[in-house]
């Protein structure tokens, strides 16, 4: 094969898709050796030989009939166009490029064995790892909830928890870096999977002097003269927000605009705006939490994962408890 910009490709052999194709069925069993080897069968058979200056042990030692190895090598040499190992008889010896290469792949090999056993571990179905999303919002109280009761069955499913507002969440789906999220609203996308799990009535919240404190119910156009605090533009709430006060007729005068709820209401109890958020974890001070009448003032929450990619044991048994909490997702 020509090299291209002073780069040889390699073609992997036959040999190697068939051993693909065995790891895929066997992996709960196979060592890490052994698993080395079959990802990377021309690299292994090099430093085997390398290690034991010896073909036909080295063949042995393998578990690969010695002409397969020979071939291996071979190709492995001309595809570099270097020589690897000097003949004498059955008996070979690494030239000084050989002696160069092999500590190189020495440390591939080793590197290669360690993500072998990382993603193994983490699809375990007893143990394995779930990277799980969800909106800043759920964080005190509706997640540590969820996972508290589905480790009650998988007690050692490890999660890695990622805290960020809804695009960030459905981006990181598409990147291959969280498989499932919680978030709102529900997203409809051509490349994404969402199943809607429940809803959160939204409220008016005012400062405890406002003069609408001492309601209980607020039609959402009486605040259209107040001072909103919002989230910023991009997130879920934000949009929700924006599109209940142009229902109500009126667009939001933005005061300030922040990340987390809670500094939301902050801002709220200090005197500085009016703010249209979800119920809080737990009962703020300063501020009188009025319930929106006239119109659905509600966020839905749903569970997101990106489509046709394959789960691993553990993300399944997750997602499986998650769509089976539709309509008892948040707490009452």
């Amino acid at each position: 094969m020509r090299p291209m910009h002073g780069t040889a490709i390699i073609h992997p052999m036959e040999h190697q898709r068939r051993s693909a194709a065995r790891l895929s069925q066997n992996s709960d069993t196979e060592d890490t050796d052994h698993i080395v080897r079959l990802l990377a069968p021309r690299l292994a058979y090099f430093a085997g030989v390398a290690r034991t200056e010896h073909v036909t042990r080295a063949a042995q030692e393998l578990q690969v009939p010695q002409s397969t190895l020979s071939r291996a090598l071979v190709r492995l040499e001309r595809d570099l166009g270097v020589d690897l190992f000097a003949r004498h008889g059955r008996t070979v010896s690494l030239t000084p490029a050989g002696r160069t290469f092999l500590a190189s792949v020495e440390r591939a090999l080793a590197e290669v064995g360690r993500a072998a056993e990382s993603v193994r571990a983490d699809a375990d179905p007893a143990s394995g790892k779930v990277a799980f999303g969800f909106l800043h919002t759920m964080g005190s109280e509706t997640v540590p909830g969820l996972i508290r009761a589905f480790r009650a069955d998988h007690p050692r499913v490890r999660f890695s928890l990622v805290q960020n507002y809804g695009e960030a969440m459905l981006e990181g789906l598409r990147a291959g870096e969280l498989d499932l999220c919680l978030t709102s609203p529900v997203p409809d996308a051509p490349d994404l999977v969402a199943r809607r799990l429940d809803e959160q009535r939204l409220r008016l919240v005012v400062p405890d002097d406002h003069r609408l404190a001492g309601r209980k119910r607020v039609r959402l156009a009486e605040a259209a003269d107040e001072a909103f605090v919002t989230l910023e533009p991009g997130y879920g709430l934000r949009r929700i927000t924006d599109a209940l006060c142009a229902e109500a007729g009126f667009k939001p005068r933005v005061a300030f605009e922040g990340e987390e709820a809670e500094t939301l209401r902050g801002l709220v109890a200090a005197g500085l705006g009016v703010a249209l958020l979800p119920p809080p974890a737990v009962a703020r001070p300063g501020v009188v939490e009025l319930t929106v009448t006239g119109q659905r003032a509600v966020r839905e929450i749903g569970v997101a994962w990106l489509d046709g990619h394959p789960d691993t044991a553990p993300v399944a048994a997750f997602k499986r408890f998650l769509l089976g909490r539709r309509g008892q997702l948040l707490p009452r």
